[in-house]
């Protein structure tokens, strides 16, 4: 079992959560620290725990600044037993769908007058007591019976008679039988939904088919399973396809004429929808010797979708648009998205625009919010905008270099120094893009290449959104902040343990900012563990979410920030325009009074529908290069462990960014125990490791594309090791837990420690 990091300073996360739930939503920091009774340090200790637990979204912060659980997970729940993970213990789940989040096992049933205990399928009445990793154990009280939660499947027919339903969820492990004469509804490899049907808590469960949802042969299957399992919403309401065949193009009226500044925009060279747009030039104030005036105007989707019409209520529903390698799930429908919201080259538009003034450092010397009508003087991608800057310019880009692309990069240099004494998180994450072909098949994966022009994109960017957030912090505005946090102490202990492995150091105790990991990343360059302490870096930090409590952006280094440049594909987005719209009286299709009291919770719903479409957009991402990949089973690869778990190691192939499971049957014919602190599996006779960030070649054994799911066979050899006579047990900071390869396994006694 891990060590509790907050013993040292006086308590325990249990403890914590104990506390919070015990004041039942009326504690604050100070009245939990008295009721743990801490003091002095302790209490930032208490801080930095409060602050961790509530990105993990175990507790949340009451409008009085006082501390409750997260919505519900109350004492008793109605729950639903949904797998078994690998020591056999069953999953569980809360039937309310806004309740999801920390793992929750059932506790071995004790003897009991129930004729049955419960299984995967069962709804069950529990009681709940948190756990030490920020889970829960669940105690049956009553089985309620069968959960009627529908899971996606592909039917497969094997011979008269003879099918199964296979999950297209790759954690479960169970395949289920469909019901009698079920199998007239669908054919072979069908996409389908089922209901669980039978009571039996042994052998295959019977499910019933509730709806067919295509073939999982088809070459786009990745994508709809993708959406299908994570329920991305698709397509668009009567009343909002109504609503927008009815919208016309808005006139100038008393909008800031910006047609005579050639504003541009930079996007991917296949990008629609263009929301946002850029220009700069020196500032001739003599004041500002050698400043920079810098414009960037973003598409009015305010314009068109007002607070509270069927468009906008759809919008809110969706949150984000989601990009799935061979479509786009807009937010907004197209006749907005990609057409009277899109900057479209040489096409006149409403936006709203944000003129900044910076000194030849790159610092802000102000802003001012307008509402404009312009025309974009050009579309451009990042590759043709970098061309003309490196003197390959051709066409239109090369007859902009003058006059627009060097006063664009010469704002950017002086943005550029202004950032490095920011000193944001400069992590290095490469990005891969999945080439689509007609038919909707892969044709290769490629990696993203990032240029100055992404960079000055993004710098500018940024700073209109810091523009935005004090625009309505000076008016005292409500607004939704972009926030993140700093990392957990849990995660920085994790850091603190791995890092020596490699030859860095972290000091535990001192202040935490992005220059630290930045030191530990420069450190790490050219070394064979980069991408692995990259990766580890990432792994420490929190996820950026939306809040109307601002507690600034870590990894930007920022002490405000909100989204306000891309309405067309988030709806964060688009509240901050109204906001800005009403605070300075720039039109009656500002934010309502009904919007502004339910900010919290479109932060909160948003946040949420953020997670759905990063997660949609990954699952669909290992499905494609599943698919891809099946067609080379058998064949060697290279790659880096990215992974080390207690039944094998996750491994990434260099050649397309995909990660694939090495299960610890795979390693060879010795026991293998997992020392967690060390991020090993050791070999009980030769102490040879396995380690994260060892490079190795695999060999393709399975490449399943209804799931996205790879297992590899592992073909490198353990590094050498002293072996350890006292392995018998597993070894301290382990899981409590041996396996040997090749099919044989070995467990320690009593329920398994987490």
């Amino acid at each position: 079992m891990s060590r509790d990091p907050y013993e040292e300073h006086g308590f325990t996360r249990k403890g914590l959560i104990e506390a919070v739930k015990l004041g039942e939503g009326r504690f604050t920091k100070r009245e939990l620290a008295r009721a743990l009774g801490l003091s002095g340090d302790q209490k930032r200790a208490l801080k930095d725990a409060l602050r961790e637990l509530e990105t993990e979204g175990a507790i949340r912060k009451t409008g009085a600044k006082a501390y409750d659980l997260t919505g519900g997970l109350p004492a008793v729940s109605v729950l639903e037993v949904y797998d078994r993970d690998v020591d056999g213990e069953f999953l569980c789940r809360p039937v309310k769908a806004e309740l999801q989040g920390p793992v929750i096992r059932l506790v071995p049933e004790k003897k009991s007058g129930r004729s049955r205990p419960a299984g995967v399928g069962d709804r069950v009445l529990a009681r709940l007591t948190p756990d030490e990793e920020g889970g829960y154990d669940a105690e049956v009280m009553r089985v309620l019976g069968q959960a009627s939660e529908r899971i996606l499947c592909v039917l497969r027919q094997s011979g008269p008679g003879e099918a199964r339903l296979v999950p297209v969820d790759r954690r479960a492990r169970h395949e289920l039988v469909p019901a009698r004469g079920e199998t007239r509804k669908a054919s072979d490899g069908d996409l389908v939904s089922v209901r669980i049907a039978s009571e039996r808590r042994f052998g295959l469960k019977t499910a019933v088919i509730e709806e067919v949802i295509g073939s999982a042969n088809s070459p786009r299957a990745g994508s709809i399973i993708a959406m299908a399992e994570h329920g991305v919403p698709d397509g668009f309401s009567d009343a909002e396809l109504k609503e927008v065949e009815a919208v016309r193009p808005v006139s100038m009226g008393r909008r800031t004429d910006l047609r005579d500044v050639p504003l541009i925009t930079i996007d991917p060279q296949d990008a629609r929808d263009h929301d946002d747009a850029v220009w700069a030039a020196p500032d001739e104030d003599p004041a500002n010797s050698g400043g920079w005036i810098v414009i960037v105007a973003i598409a009015d989707v305010a314009a068109y979708v007002r607070c509270g019409s069927a468009l906008d209520r759809g919008a809110r529903k969706r949150g984000v648009s989601v990009y799935l390698p061979d479509r786009v799930v807009p937010m907004l429908p197209e006749r907005l998205s990609n057409d009277l919201c899109s900057l479209k080259e040489g096409e006149e538009r409403p936006c709203l625009a944000v003129r900044m003034v910076f000194d030849r450092d790159g610092a802000k010397k102000g802003h001012t919010v307008m509402r404009g009508w312009m025309r974009s003087a050009a579309k451009l991608s990042y590759e043709e905008a970098q061309d003309a800057i490196d003197g390959r310019g051709k066409g239109k880009a090369e007859t902009l270099l003058e006059d627009v692309l060097k006063p664009l990069w010469g704002a950017y240099g002086a943005l550029r120094r202004a950032r490095s004494r920011r000193e944001p998180l400069e992590i290095d994450a490469p990005e891969r893009k999945i080439v689509i072909g007609e038919d909707g098949s892969v044709q290769g994966v490629k990696l993203r290449e990032r240029f100055d022009a992404h960079k000055l994109i993004e710098e500018m960017m940024i700073q209109a959104n810091v523009a935005a957030a004090e625009a309505l912090e000076d008016k005292r505005t409500p607004q939704i902040y972009r926030i993140h946090d700093e990392p957990g102490t849990q995660k920085l202990d994790n850091l603190a343990e791995f890092l020596p492995q490699v030859g860095l150091k972290w000091a535990r105790g001192d202040r935490v900012t992005p220059a630290r990991f930045n030191v530990v990343l420069k450190a790490a360059e050219g070394s064979e563990h980069y991408e692995t302490v990259n990766e580890v870096v990432l792994r420490s930090q929190s996820q950026a979410v939306y809040d109307v409590n601002n507690i600034g952006h870590f990894g930007l280094n920022l002490g405000r920030y909100s989204h306000f440049t891309s309405p067309i594909r988030r709806y964060a987005d688009l509240t901050i325009h109204r906001a800005l719209i009403r605070a300075y009286g720039l039109g009656d299709d500002g934010q309502s009074d009904e919007e502004r009291s339910e900010l919290e919770a479109i932060a909160e719903e948003t946040s949420a529908n953020e997670r759905r479409a990063m997660a949609a957009e990954r699952d669909a991402v290992d499905r494609f290069i599943a698919s891809w990949l099946s067609a080379r089973t058998g064949g060697e690869f290279d790659g880096r462990i990215t992974g080390v778990t207690r039944f094998g190691l996750f491994v990434r192939l260099d050649e397309t960014g995909a990660d694939g499971l090495c299960p610890i049957s795979q390693l060879g014919e010795e026991y293998f125990a997992h020392d967690e602190s060390a991020h090993s599996l050791i070999g009980q006779k030769t102490g040879g490791r396995f380690r994260l960030g060892m490079r190795v070649k695999v060999r393709l054994v399975e490449a399943t594309p209804v799931t996205g799911g790879l297992i590899f066979d592992m073909l490198t050899p353990p590094e050498p090791g002293r072996p350890d006579q006292g392995r018998g047990h597993a070894r301290s900071g382990s899981r409590g837990f041996e396996r040997r390869g090749r099919g044989s396994q070995k467990k320690s006694h009593g329920r398994r420690k987490r």
